[in-house]
């Protein structure tokens, strides 16, 4: 890859630091069901103009205080929430381990916030946001409150394709079915498909940087 040329990423995408995110939960209800998997992937910008994937960041996390644990979504994950094996972390050293890396990323950047990359982002942006209220952690969160960016969205729109699989697979990213539907490999597959989705606008002549 190129030498990164961090300034380029502020300016492609106004200041913000786009990083995607996944995240695997008990439920579909933000405010009760348990958060119990994320993680985060950073981007960087080449000298050509060109993102690529960076860093990743993942972890378990352990199922907060009274948290609601729905049988089909644990059924649907495969997750069992109390093996020791996890390693899950409780939920407020969960989130600081994802944000402090990337808070750090959004100042070499040149950025002013992060925001969220996501396959329906309006999920994962939720239970982030319900996580940090009930941790009190609003000034340690690198996120934007309400604005992402969506790769069902984006992935309509290039590919015909909004099932995050299917978009992928149009891309020409490989998939495979057996590990999907863990944060993180979910997470690094909507990377690889936002770099090639902005790639290929690039290469289409959209949004030049100058």
């Amino acid at each position: 890859m190129p030498e990164s040329n961090n300034y380029s990423m502020a300016q492609r995408f106004r200041g913000f630091l786009p990083v995607v995110v996944d995240v695997e939960t008990g439920g579909f209800n933000a405010a009760t069901d348990a958060l119990l998997e994320i993680a985060a992937v950073t981007l960087r910008m080449d000298l050509a103009g060109r993102l690529h994937v960076n860093e990743t960041y993942s972890c378990h996390v352990e199922p907060f205080a009274g948290a609601n644990l729905e049988k089909r979504a644990l059924e649907f994950t495969g997750i069992d929430p109390w093996n020791p094996f996890r390693m899950a972390k409780k939920e407020d050293k969960a989130l600081e381990h994802i944000f402090a890396p990337l808070r750090a990323e959004v100042k070499t950047q040149q950025c002013t916030r992060a925001i969220l990359v996501g396959h329906n982002p309006f999920f994962d942006l939720g239970f982030i946001k319900a996580a940090v209220e009930r941790n009190k952690m609003e000034k340690a969160n690198p996120f934007h409150s309400f604005s992402s960016f969506d790769t069902a969205t984006l992935g309509g729109l290039l590919y015909g394709q909004t099932v995050l699989a299917k978009a992928a697979k149009a891309a020409g990213i490989e998939w495979n079915s057996g590990e999907a539907h863990s944060a993180l490999y979910d997470a690094e597959r909507t990377a690889e498909l936002f770099c090639t989705m902005v790639n290929r606008l690039k290469d289409l002549g959209g949004c030049p940087l100058d």
